[in-house]
C-alpha cells in the first residue's frame, strides 16, 4: 500500500517521484540525480490538466455531468472529479504553475528538486525541494533546509509553501516555527493567484530569518543536560492536549489521562531514549535531545490513516502544535532548567 499516493492506471506506476532514497513502500520513480521540473512533472505523472466547470457540463467524452452546485474540477486526462461545490471566484492552479513557483526561487537560490507526487485521485500535490545550504549542530550533526508547497484542486485549502528543515541521520521533519516568526505562506485560489504567487518568494526571507534562529537555539539546547525524568516531564508538557491534561500532570494524577496520551508520551519518551539520532554527541542527554525526541516520534513513530494525514498533522495540525510547544518550552527550560517544567 503507497499511503495514499495516486496510482496512475495509464502507466502503472505511483504518481510519485524521489532523488536516490526509496519511499517505505518502495514505489514511484526513484532518480539517482537531481533533475529540472519539466522531467519531474513528467515521472511524478503530474502532467494533468485541471478543469473547473459549470454545474452541467459536457466531458471531452461525450459524458454529461450534472451537480447541484456552482462549479466542480476534474481532470481533464481521466474525467475525475477532483472537487465539487466550488465557488464561481475559485482560480485553478495548474501542477506546473505551481513548480514555476520554485524555479524562480531555483534561479538565484539553487534549489534543487528531492520529492513530487500526487495524493488521492490527483486532487492534491506536493513539492519537495532542498536549498544549497543547511543548519550544523556542534561539529558533525547537520540538518538540511527544504521548501515546501502542497496545493490541492478540490477547492477546499489552500496553496501552502513553508520552510521545513529534515535532519539527515533519521530523516526527522523538524518544522519549528520560531517565536514571532511563521514559516509558511498560503495562497488562495483567487483571480490574482498568479500574483501572489509570484510574491510567495518571500518566504525565503522568512528562511533567511527563521534558519539562523534554529541554529543558535539548538547549538545552545545541544549543550544543556537534562535528566532523563525532565526528559520525560518535558514531554508530558509539550504534548499536553488540554489544560485538564496538563492538571493532571500537576497533580500526578496519570490515571485520569487517556490512554491515547498515554501512548504518545510513551512512545516520545521510548525514541528519545533508544532512537539511533539520540544517540549523537549533540543529543544523548541534552535539551536538543529531548526537543528531536518529540519531532521524531510525529515524523517516525506516530501512526496515521495514510500520508496526507500525516502531511496535514506535520505541516499545520497537531503535530505543529505540539512541536511548538515542545520548541517554546525547551527555550524555557534553557534560561531556566527544571523550574521552566512546574506547573504553578
Amino acid at each position: 500500500m503507497a499511503s495514499n499516493i495516486h496510482f496512475d492506471t495509464a502507466s502503472g506506476e505511483f504518481a510519485f517521484y524521489s532523488v536516490k532514497e526509496k519511499p517505505w513502500w518502495n514505489g514511484g520513480q526513484i532518480s539517482d540525480q537531481y533533475e529540472e521540473s519539466a522531467t519531474v512533472i513528467k515521472k511524478a505523472h503530474l502532467d494533468y490538466p485541471v478543469i473547473k466547470a459549470p454545474n452541467t457540463y459536457y466531458f471531452p467524452s461525450g459524458k454529461k455531468e450534472v451537480s447541484e452546485t456552482d462549479f466542480h474540477t476534474f481532470r481533464a486526462d481521466t474525467e475525475v472529479i477532483l472537487g465539487t461545490g466550488i465557488g464561481a471566484g475559485y482560480k485553478v492552479v495548474q501542477n506546473a504553475e505551481a513548480f514555476a513557483f520554485f524555479d524562480a526561487i531555483a534561479e538565484k537560490e539553487g534549489i534543487k528538486y528531492e520529492t513530487a507526487g500526487a495524493l488521492g485521485k490527483g486532487e492534491r500535490i506536493f513539492i519537495t525541494a532542498k536549498l544549497p545550504s543547511y543548519i550544523r549542530i556542534g561539529n558533525n550533526d547537520i540538518i538540511e533546509k527544504y521548501l515546501f508547497l502542497t496545493m490541492s484542486h478540490n477547492g477546499k485549502e489552500s496553496i501552502t509553501a513553508a520552510f521545513t528543515p529534515i535532519r539527515i541521520v533519521c530523516n526527522n521533519t523538524l518544522n519549528a516555527a520560531m517565536a514571532n516568526c511563521n514559516n509558511m505562506v498560503k495562497i488562495k485560489h483567487t483571480e490574482n493567484v498568479q500574483e501572489q504567487l509570484k510574491e510567495a518568494h518571500k518566504i525565503m526571507g522568512m528562511v533567511n530569518t527563521i534558519a539562523p534562529l534554529m541554529e543558535q537555539a539548538f547549538n545552545q539546547w545541544a549543550k544543556v543536560k537534562i535528566t532523563d525524568k525532565d526528559v520525560q516531564r518535558l514531554i508530558q508538557i509539550a504534548l499536553a492536549p488540554s489544560k485538564e491534561t496538563l492538571d493532571c500532570i500537576k497533580d500526578g494524577k496519570l490515571e485520569m489521562m487517556s490512554g491515547a496520551y498515554r501512548n504518545q508520551v510513551f512512545g516520545a519518551y521510548g525514541y528519545a531514549m533508544m532512537a539511533d539520532s539520540q544517540k549523537l554527541d549533540t543529543t544523548k542527554g541534552t535539551l536538543f535531545g529531548a526537543y528531536n525526541a518529540i519531532t521524531g516520534y510525529f515524523q517516525n513513530v506516530k501512526n496515521y490513516t495514510d500520508s496526507e494525514e500525516k502531511l496535514n498533522a506535520i505541516i499545520h495540525g497537531v503535530a505543529q502544535k505540539r512541536v511548538q510547544a515542545a520548541f517554546n518550552l525547551c527555550g524555557e527550560f534553557a534560561k531556566t532548567g527544571s523550574d521552566a517544567l512546574q506547573l504553578n
